[in-house]
């Protein structure tokens, strides 16, 4: 491990950057400019929650001990999982380089073959394959092309959205029975991702927060992370420069009920990019991560232009 670095967003965002347009606190959609295709944004307010799993919990993992009240400071996030239909039109977007080693925004690498695997791509299937850095880029991407600042979410925020003011097994209580009408999984899902907002929404109104694809966070996955979040924090994070493993939560569509549930962590594998057959390995692709997906989170207290680019810079080096 390179570094560590556990920070607090909300001391460090101190300012609204001048591209970003004054919003209230509320729901709202967006068109990305230049296409007809919209994402939808959900505010989360600020609160305190209970992260993790209880020590009484008997389907407790270790590495999601010892359970820690965290403070979570408001931010938005998207009502559903970011689209192939949204993420195209940064791939194909030929105004923006594709695969520069010093453009600040650049595009992933063609696919060299069909990373959906026939599962689907228009009208509001998930994005999936990607790596962790992708995802970031998408959200750069988004930045340039909106205006806003947009990222990943961190462990903290996900799990707060998800439980949305839950401390049950799962965000609609502890009967793994009913986990077939508000996600796609092992049991229902055929092997496969689904169009998204089909199931039920979390009390929060966002969907597929567990099952469908797997989401990722902003996070390094350590399994003792949670002995390094003193109770009380505000906004804890964990980065790395290491690139193996970024921590995933929500379980996707070939996952067993037990990774679905709130507390449950997952992290990335080099297996994951195993059969990539260019060399060297695709930066950009998950060949074996086909249930690997993200949602955008926007936080409510908007980084300066300068602490965007820092931010962007830290996780995507240049």
């Amino acid at each position: 491990m390179k570094r560590l670095v556990l920070f607090f967003y909300g001391a460090a965002a101190v300012s609204v950057a001048q591209a970003q347009q004054a919003t209230n606190f509320e729901p709202y959609e967006t068109t990305i400019p230049g296409s007809a295709i919209s994402f939808k944004m959900l505010p989360v307010p600020a609160g305190k929650f209970l992260m993790g799993s209880a020590e009484k919990d008997a389907g407790k993992k270790p590495d999601e001990t010892p359970q820690r009240n965290v403070n979570v400071s408001a931010f938005w996030m998207g009502r559903y999982e970011v689209t192939y239909d949204e993420f195209l039109l940064f791939f194909n977007d030929e105004s923006t380089s594709r695969n520069s080693e010093v453009d600040v925004v650049t595009r992933p690498t063609p696919q060299y073959i069909d990373l959906s695997w026939g599962m689907g791509k228009q009208g509001g299937f998930p994005v999936n394959s990607m790596s962790q850095r992708t995802a970031l880029m998408y959200c750069r991407w988004l930045y340039k092309k909106t205006g806003v600042f947009y990222r990943l979410p961190t462990e903290a925020e996900w799990e707060y959205a998800c439980r949305a003011g839950t401390n049950t097994v799962y965000y609609f209580g502890n009967d793994a029975k009913l986990l077939k009408d508000y996600g796609w999984f092992s049991v229902n899902s055929k092997n496969k991702y689904q169009k998204v907002g089909q199931k039920k929404p979390n009390a929060w109104g966002f969907y597929d927060m567990i099952g469908n694809v797997a989401e990722w966070t902003l996070d390094h996955y350590e399994e003792k992370y949670f002995t390094t979040i003193a109770d009380g924090a505000t906004d804890p994070s964990f980065s790395t420069e290491d690139t193996y493993p970024k921590t995933v939560r929500g379980g996707g569509y070939l996952d067993k009920p037990e990774a679905l549930r709130s507390a449950s962590r997952g992290k990335s594998d080099p297996s994951w990019n195993k059969r990539d057959p260019q060399i060297p390995k695709s930066k950009w692709w998950l060949t074996d991560g086909m249930q690997v997906g993200f949602r955008l989170v926007r936080p409510l207290k908007a980084p300066t232009a300068e602490e965007a680019d820092a931010f962007y810079k830290k996780y995507l080096g240049n």
